[in-house]
């Protein structure tokens, strides 16, 4: 009985072979052409990770802090005039069920210079402002030096200074002077940067009887904090500015000092949609290189393409042959791009000071666009290389 011959077929080991030993051949137009591939891959790979792993930095920041805090600010009248909270505001709002903890700072008009020699204009953009003992701990602020104003403190002429204000003022260590109008303080601590209320950063802070025996304060607050359960942030927001001004709660401003953070994650996640595009045009020109890189394999092993079709591969050989070279190819840049990404994301993190974070999605979806790319740009020069005509790719020079 006659038997119907069949072409053979290559074991999926023999076709990965057959597909490196072209890359193996032409090592530096490989390393070239897969470093496009890696370039957008490790750019996508570190925008993902860094941007998950500042989120992850934010939310633990968050976490730390708490979102329950509350600020309630002096707005305007109907005449535009400064509104003024009662000098019980705190004990006002303490009598909210819910409410844990309040405390006030107040503006105070008081100038700041670094000495008496410098003229009065000259305030560095350091403004003062009277607070009470227990403000640091209500806002989970930290002490970089020095110490916090305590019962004595708060009577005396010694301020704690603001990050910022300190940096603008020169401060670098708590015993140092500085002039308020014509009183001169001592500063006994400065701050760490406060997330919650950066506004303080830029401020010198004095005791509130300190700021009404040196600077004229009136003793009305400007500002007040407070803190109570999580599940009852939205009823004390809706009490809170009735509770401090009954005959007109609209001219109370209440606001939450989180919600400025969590803005800063959704800008954060439209910044990094806007990187993984031009992530994604770094991959395609790569891809682009890719294609062209087959293209001009296949010109110049017209004679190899030839013998393999006179010996009997097939058209179907050919193409799987140039398909695979390519998703090597593509792989290698793609392999070395989520490494590079990787590694950028991690040392860029610890600089930072930040969790690396990773996702395993964003490799696994960085070698998937690898290998899409590979198929997509070998597939026409693996057509074109199986259409060629065995006769003609022997003769050809």
């Amino acid at each position: 009985m006659r038997q119907d011959l069949r072409p053979a077929r290559l074991a999926p080991g023999d076709v990965l072979r057959v597909g490196a030993v072209g890359l193996r051949a032409r090592r530096a137009r490989v390393v070239l052409s897969a470093l496009g591939i890696a370039i957008g891959i490790a750019t996508m790979v570190a925008v993902v990770g860094l941007s998950e792993s500042s989120r992850a930095d934010l939310m633990a920041r968050l976490d730390r802090l708490g979102t329950n805090l509350l600020t309630a600010e002096a707005g305007k009248d109907a005449q535009g005039g400064r509104l003024k909270l009662p000098k019980n505001a705190v004990a006002m709002v303490e009598r909210i069920g819910p409410v844990r903890q309040a405390t006030a700072s107040a503006d105070v008009d008081a100038r700041i210079r670094r000495s008496d020699v410098v003229p009065e204009e000259r305030t560095a953009g350091v403004t003062t402002q009277a607070v009470r003992t227990d403000l640091l701990a209500a806002l989970g602020g930290e002490v970089r030096t020095g110490r916090w104003l305590d019962r004595a403190g708060e009577r005396l002429p010694v301020t704690v200074l603001g990050a910022v204000a300190a940096e603008r003022l020169g401060v670098t260590r708590p015993g140092e002077t500085i002039m308020m109008n014509d009183v001169r303080v001592v500063v006994v601590g400065v701050l760490e940067p406060l997330d919650l209320v950066p506004t303080l950063d830029r401020v010198a802070m004095v005791g509130f009887p300190a700021a009404e025996r040196w600077f004229g304060f009136d003793g009305h607050p400007t500002t007040v904090f407070e803190r109570s359960t999580d599940e009852s942030v939205a009823d004390v927001r809706a009490v809170l500015g009735r509770t401090l001004n009954p005959g007109d709660g609209a001219g109370v401003q209440v606001s939450r000092p989180s919600d400025a953070l969590a803005a800063k994650a959704a800008t954060d996640a439209g910044l990094t949609r806007l990187m993984l595009a031009l992530g994604a045009v770094a991959l395609l020109v790569g891809g682009v290189g890719v294609a062209n890189t087959m293209v001009v394999s296949v010109l110049e092993r017209r004679r190899e393409i030839g013998l393999r079709r006179a010996l009997g591969a097939t058209r179907g050989a050919i193409r799987l042959q140039f398909v695979t070279e390519s998703l090597l190819l593509s792989a290698l840049g793609g392999t070395a791009g989520a490494l590079l990404g990787s590694a950028a994301t991690f040392g860029f993190a610890r600089v930072q000071g930040w969790t690396a974070v990773v996702p395993p999605w964003a490799l696994a979806g960085g070698l998937a666009a690898t290998l899409v790319i590979g198929v997509v740009a070998g597939l026409y020069p693996a057509v074109r290389a199986a259409r060629l005509d065995p006769t003609t790719a022997l003769n050809a020079a």
